[in-house]
């Protein structure tokens, strides 16, 4: 049985996709080898806020700096190439290193501000047309597009629109109002940004994610030190930010596993579809596998909360040997 503590979960999240989880057929836990990871990380030093201030765009104040978080945040998605891609996948080199994912993201970002982009202008990003996008996106020559380019336009101009019309251009303000709650922040974001609004629909629930709208708490809070605009009193209630890279590390880890089917999908780069119950079960086990961790620290004395296990996880997996069994592939704007 799952011990769901309700007060640690204002964005049910994990309630939720515990309804996922008391009916799954396809993912399940392993409980024993949870509390030996567990034991790994409490021997562990917990990690800083993952937030590069070398890769990530550059900005010249606290409203900027707002305003590009939401930026990388609104394209934070979907960074591998379809199996079969006649090329390789998406990668950008910045400064003599190359990047793939996430961290491609970042440096295509920087490249384009440092070029005289100003992506922290929502003016501006309301005039970008989807070859604009595809050109700051842009990876290295003979590697395959950044997946989903229409969506991340899409994105960008939604973001645009909506700081002009609701805070005068500057996410700085609604970062301010919610007072330093995360929670607040959250569901501010998730009723103005239709993009952000991570719910699916199964057996008449409403499954909550909500990964890119967390991560982008996670974000704020690293870019800004924790101090200032930064300065979340409530942290502890982010879960776990349902991808790839995380389900990926709990089954080499031992603490997933799924079921032969699935399994063969996945080890074979079948694409997942998105809000199947496959998907689900995998999200949301992701979720309460990093929430299964967190509750097995804190019986040892060691309270570290589920987005820093997250990173943790996250980091890890991208060190995975050769031969670890792949992630699952879904196509999707949420993760």
């Amino acid at each position: 049985m799952l011990n769901l503590e309700l007060e640690r979960d204002p964005l049910r999240v994990l309630e939720s996709t515990q309804l996922v989880l008391e009916q799954a057929r396809f993912v399940t836990f392993d409980l024993e080898r949870a509390e030996q990871v567990a034991e790994q990380l409490a021997a562990g030093p917990e990690p800083p806020p993952d937030w590069s201030a070398t890769l990530h765009p550059p900005a010249r104040n606290a409203e900027e700096l707002a305003n590009l978080v939401l930026v990388v945040d609104a394209l934070n998605f979907c960074f591998w190439s379809v199996p079969g891609a006649a090329r390789p996948r998406w990668q950008v080199t910045y400064d003599g290193v190359t990047h793939d994912g996430y961290w491609a993201l970042a440096a295509t970002l920087r490249r384009a501000v440092e070029a005289g982009r100003p992506l922290a202008d929502p003016e501006y990003l309301t005039t970008l047309n989807e070859d604009d996008v595809a050109d700051i996106l842009a990876g290295d020559p003979g590697t395959e597009p950044i997946p989903l380019l229409h969506a991340r336009h899409q994105h960008l101009h939604e973001v645009g629109v909506q700081l002009l019309a609701r805070w005068d251009g500057s996410f700085l303000r609604a970062v301010e109002g919610a007072r330093g709650s995360a929670p607040r922040l959250i569901h501010t974001v998730l009723n103005v940004f239709p993009s952000f609004r991570d719910v699916a629909l199964w057996n008449g629930h409403k499954i909550r994610f909500y990964k890119r709208a967390q991560i982008l708490i996670a974000d704020l809070f690293g870019a800004f030190e924790g101090q200032g605009p930064g300065a979340f009193h409530d942290m502890h209630t982010l879960t776990a930010f349902a991808d790839y890279k995380a389900p990926q590390t709990l089954r080499r880890f031992g603490v997933l596993s799924y079921a032969p089917d699935l399994a063969r999908a996945i080890d074979e780069y079948r694409l997942i579809p998105p809000d199947s119950d496959e998907e689900l079960e995998i999200r949301a086990a992701t979720v309460w596998g990093v929430e299964l961790l967190r509750q097995s620290l804190a019986r040892r004395g060691r309270d570290m909360p589920s987005y820093a296990i997250d990173w943790i996880l996250w980091r890890a997996g991208q060190d995975l040997p050769a031969d670890a069994q792949p992630y699952h592939r879904t196509l999707t704007v949420f993760y």
